[in-house]
């Protein structure tokens, strides 16, 4: 019998663990790509990331990628010992000069002015929230240019294995599942003063998206004994502390090996079946 994964807890191994997975650090990466195109497009200098807790593994680090480019950052979070351990992931790549911490209560009011950063932006984090249709709301207000939000793609193959097969009890703790769906986040956000100009897909890997780890998913279903040493040891540690570290600098070429559907040009409605995240770009018409 396996013991149930407490979920409350869960981002506590990862502020030490840093080995993610490949499909972690794959998702970071191209998830860098992406970003860097905004940064160098619409001139970003400042970026607002709210609320930080979505992505599995490490919280707290999909903004670094920005800092490193020069931008100055701000990272809200609604618990403060987190945020403490995400102050000492940034202090341990000397970035601290370039960001900001803000621990709160509701993200859905932030002490900030109207149009105070170039981006505001979070990733798969809306169904943890008790009002994400209000932080939503609270984000394009902040945004003087950009506002970018991706969520989990429930339409990929491994959505529907974890939700229905291998860890059903995560949608059950989620606040939120319905807001999976992209409809409902572009519902509220064109309802605010913002436009959106972009919608497709991101992280487009050769395999599905479970979260788990490969051999936690043989785990499941009973293959571990057979192919389960095929994802361990060290040739399987994948770390992105590692990368922005420049410890594994060829870290990068080898998730772009990878890429091959994710760059590939077709209409991004043909990769939806495979996509794990979907996202919606707005931006302020007067930028």
């Amino acid at each position: 019998m396996t013991t149930p994964i407490d979920y409350d807890n869960h981002w506590r191994r990862w502020m030490s663990d840093e080995n993610e997975g490949l499909g972690l650090v794959y998702e970071r990466l191209i998830l860098n790509d992406f970003l860097a195109t905004l940064v160098d497009r619409y001139q970003l200098t400042s970026v607002l990331e709210a609320p930080i807790y979505g992505m599995a593994g490490a919280t707290g680090i999909n903004s670094i990628h920005f800092a490193q480019l020069g931008l100055k950052v701000t990272l809200v979070d609604v618990r403060p010992e987190r945020l403490t351990q995400v102050r000492a992931l940034w202090a341990s790549l000397g970035l601290l000069d370039h960001v900001t911490f803000l621990s709160t209560t509701d993200v859905a009011a932030l002490p900030f002015a109207d149009q105070q950063f170039d981006l505001v932006w979070n990733w798969a984090a809306l169904w943890h929230l008790p009002n994400a249709a209000a932080t939503l709301r609270e984000m394009a207000r902040l945004s003087r240019k950009l506002l970018f939000t991706a969520m989990p793609n429930p339409l990929q193959l491994g959505y529907l294995l974890r939700r229905y097969l291998l860890e059903p009890e995560f949608f059950d703790w989620v606040t939120d599942a319905q807001w999976s769906d992209i409809g409902r986040v572009r519902k509220v956000l064109d309802g605010t003063a913002l436009t959106l100009i972009e919608r497709g897909v991101l992280d487009v890997p050769p395999w599905p998206d479970t979260v788990m780890p490969a051999s936690e998913v043989l785990a499941k279903v009973g293959l571990a004994d057979r192919f389960g040493d095929r994802f361990e040891g060290d040739s399987w540690e994948w770390s992105s502390m590692a990368y922005y570290r420049g410890e594994q600098p060829d870290l990068k070429a080898q998730m772009d090996r990878y890429a091959v559907l994710e760059r590939l040009p077709i209409p991004w409605q043909m990769k939806l079946v495979w996509a794990h995240h979907r996202y919606l770009l707005y931006a302020r018409p007067s930028a």
